[in-house]
């Protein structure tokens, strides 16, 4: 995760700014308003999807989030990992409009973006960005070769997987600098899975943030950052938290015990005591019963190849849509959806 060295707040494993806000506003109260943050909220009824968009203002609101100020825009919806094309489109196009708000003016010539699909392609719920990066629209070389062919409704778009540092021994960031100094984009796309605090987030959750992002983070693993000062152009992150740590699931298996307990049970010292813990105690309490062997595994659904199919194609089509003004989602779906 993305914390600073001096973050106070304590959270469970998560790379979603939502989940930090709301954590806090929790520990306080539902009226608590974080210094140096604004959080705006939309509910689509017709389609239950919730859009949720925190902006980090300044220092203040980077040291009570733990994470670099700028723009965190949430997608929420449990039908984003079932097969419901018709909430897909709505969906998709959210998500162009999303991407589209975080990305850089620039006039009149087409605009060049470069995406990476960051991940392990030999692991299934770590293969989203690179099987986006298969999915997106790749137009730099037409450019190139045909320029006449090619006008302002279609961006220069290049992209590439780079795979992970076990895998090359190559920092992931350093290669990916390299790129961008040969090829020069106004803006890096990167796509990446990310961990969520709430097993209801898994798989039905997309963040997309101009803050950048670090490689491998949401496995514990981070990696050097990959941000406009490392690369030298904005970068968009866009993840998908397809996992969950082992020790958040047992402790939300451990919460709903302790109410069920409650409901059939009389009162008794016991159980006002389990209730009393707070929820940094009960992760700690579970961190360290579980086993060693166990407690830094992480837990992705069963269904996990079906869904990563989904969520590639809504992702790959949001950003063919929001980066080549002349297309649309009907276009895109002749080919590739």
């Amino acid at each position: 995760m993305e914390q600073s060295e001096n973050f106070d707040n304590w959270f469970p494993r998560t790379d979603l700014a939502i989940e930090i806000s709301n954590t806090l506003k929790l520990n306080n109260n539902d009226q608590y308003e974080i210094p140096g943050v604004e959080v705006d909220e939309d509910y689509i009824e017709d389609y239950d999807i919730t859009v949720t968009r925190v902006s980090i203002k300044d220092e203040i609101g980077e040291q009570s989030m733990g994470k670099p100020r700028g723009e965190y825009i949430t997608i929420e919806c449990s039908a984003m990992k079932e097969n419901d094309p018709q909430t897909h489109r709505e969906i998709i196009s959210l998500l162009a409009k999303s991407i589209a708000s975080l990305l850089p003016q620039k006039e009149k010539k087409a605009m060049d973006v470069l995406v990476i699909g960051l991940g392990n392609r030999f692991a299934t719920p770590d293969t989203l960005g690179p099987k986006v990066t298969n999915k997106v629209l790749v137009t730099r070389h037409l450019n190139m070769k045909t320029p006449e062919a090619i006008d302002e409704s279609v961006c220069n778009l290049s992209s590439f997987a780079p795979s992970v540092m076990g895998l090359t021994g190559i920092e992931t960031t350093e290669i990916i600098s390299g790129v961008a100094e040969k090829t020069r984009p106004d803006c890096i796309i990167a796509i990446d899975a990310l961990a969520a605090r709430s097993t209801s987030r898994i798989n039905s959750t997309i963040q997309i943030t101009n803050t950048g992002i670090s490689p491998g983070a949401g496995v514990g693993n981070p990696r050097k950052q990959l941000n406009k000062e490392t690369v030298g152009c904005p970068v968009i992150a866009i993840g998908v938290p397809t996992v969950v740590d082992t020790a958040t699931l047992v402790t939300d298996a451990f919460n709903q015990l302790i109410q069920n307990m409650l409901k059939q049970v009389e009162r008794s010292e016991i159980y006002d005591m389990l209730k009393e813990l707070s929820e940094q105690e009960k992760y700690q309490l579970i961190k360290e019963t579980l086993l060693p062997e166990i407690s830094d595994l992480f837990v992705t659904p069963k269904e996990i190849d079906e869904v990563i199919e989904y969520l590639t194609n809504i992702i790959a089509n949001g950003i063919n849509i929001a980066v080549h003004p002349g297309i649309t989602i009907e276009d895109i779906n002749k080919y590739t959806y």
